[in-house]
């Protein structure tokens, strides 16, 4: 492959890390493109769990470049914790590079970030708290500090003070809190200088010389579609664009460059936070899968809302993306289930919608309406082939594939990387049996 996106097509949490993880042993470059440590993304190694927030899933690689891209926010205490937690494990992190262009999270944006959300009360969005809506509403009003600002200290000492001083303003006046020192978040930013400054780069040149050069390049998202700026359930959604459009800018390619999608759907669905969510099930079995298959955030550890697959989420994940194909995680997780249902369209005041419909209102309230399956009580966590799958799993699956119109490519049925079927021949010709670079368990 040349360059493949991997995207969520849910609310994240899709899983998105492990076939990242999967794919990163096929190709020179990971690149992140959006978000910030508001994100998470887990890999299981050798027994080792890495739980990632802003270094892409590919450092676990040594021989691959790993990217946080322009359109990332970047906390530099975190990163310095991440890289102090990877080199624990005897990681070598020497293979990053950071976006000279990527905004950084500052205390105030994390201050304020709580302090709105606190002042919300019952309207509150559901935010993680990790300062990502206020340090994207700085990139956008044009007084944001970057990466490269930590380079000249000078620069970003007079940035700091023109904009800690309207911040302080805001957290003092509005919110009734303790303003912060502008010597210690200085000091702080330098200490954080001398310790990722090497990192830093234009990336976006980098990325596309990789490209130039017939190198492959994995764009790695974070959150989910449904979680976009602009395509997604606004206002409870994320701060940057999530969708394949959303590579391009984030990472700094033109639309040509990018030759193959791929969406990662998790078997049922989850989201973290307030808004809507039409398939979500209360009860039993919504516990169910809760506990089974560990739904609580990776950065914030709160307790995953569960549901029913959603196809209508799906088509419109579909449409946004226009994907080659589809992976399918966690299927694992249904297995037990005697019954199982899936979200083929929403039913409002006697009107049945087969799309997703645009009002805010009509979304919040309106009612599943379902296709029942056969659920299987096979434990599938060790098999290898999709004909080896139960009758009803791969009923379930082709059910999906029929109603979204694209197929499923790849199934996970475990957290390790030899629990991932490979179904579509087409797509592991491509993206296994071209050119290996690493030795991989597939």
């Amino acid at each position: 492959m040349s360059s493949i996106a991997v995207l969520g097509f849910q609310w994240g949490d899709e899983g998105k890390g492990r076939i990242v993880d999967l794919l990163s042993g096929r190709v020179d470059m990971v690149v992140r493109f959006q978000g910030g440590n508001n994100a998470g993304h887990t890999v299981t190694k050798g027994g080792d769990v890495f739980k990632l927030h802003l270094i892409p899933s590919g450092i676990l690689y040594p021989d691959v470049t790993c990217v946080i891209g322009d359109g990332v926010v970047l906390n530099p205490a975190v990163l310095i914790e991440e890289l102090d937690e990877l080199n624990k494990k005897d990681i070598n992190t020497d293979n990053l590079r950071i976006s000279c262009k990527a905004h950084m999270v500052m205390p105030y944006h994390v201050l304020l970030d709580k302090a709105r959300e606190h002042r919300l009360g019952k309207s509150k969005i559901g935010t993680t708290h990790k300062g990502i809506g206020p340090v994207y509403s700085d990139k956008s009003s044009r007084s944001g500090i970057r990466t490269q600002d930590l380079l000249d200290s000078k620069i970003f000492r007079a940035k700091l003070e023109e904009e800690l001083a309207l911040k302080n303003a805001l957290i003092e006046k509005v919110y009734g809190l303790k303003p912060l020192d502008i010597d210690e978040v200085y000091e702080d930013y330098m200490l954080y200088a001398g310790r990722i400054g090497d990192y830093i780069i234009d990336t976006t040149f980098t990325i596309n010389q990789y490209l130039d050069n017939n190198k492959s390049v994995l764009f790695e998202g974070a959150q989910g579609t449904m979680l976009d700026i602009d395509q997604g359930t606004y206002p409870y959604v994320t701060s940057s664009s999530t969708t394949a459009a959303g590579v391009c800018v984030g990472a700094g390619i033109g639309p040509g460059r990018l030759d193959e999608v791929i969406g990662i759907v998790k078997a049922y669905t989850t989201r973290v936070g307030s808004g809507p969510f039409p398939s979500e099930i209360d009860g039993a079995v919504g516990e169910h899968l809760r506990e089974k298959g560990n739904e609580y955030g990776t950065t914030t550890g709160r307790p995953r809302r569960c549901g029913w697959i959603d196809t209508m989420v799906l088509k419109y994940a579909v449409m946004l993306n226009y994907p080659d194909s589809i992976a399918m995680t966690k299927l694992d997780i249904l297995s037990g289930l005697e019954k199982l249902m899936i979200c083929r369209a929403y039913e409002y005041s006697g009107n049945i919608y087969d799309d997703l419909p645009c009002h805010q209102t009509i979304l919040h309230k309106c009612r599943p309406v379902f296709l029942e399956m056969e659920g299987w009580k096979e434990d599938i966590s060790d098999v290898k082939s999709y004909d080896g799958l139960p009758a009803q799993a791969r009923a379930y699956i082709e059910k999906i594939e029929e109603l979204v119109k694209v197929p499923v490519s790849m199934i996970s049925v475990g957290p390790e990387r030899n629990q991932i079927i490979i179904r579509d021949g087409s797509v592991k010709k491509r993206l296994f049996d071209s050119g290996s670079r690493s030795t991989l368990i597939v």
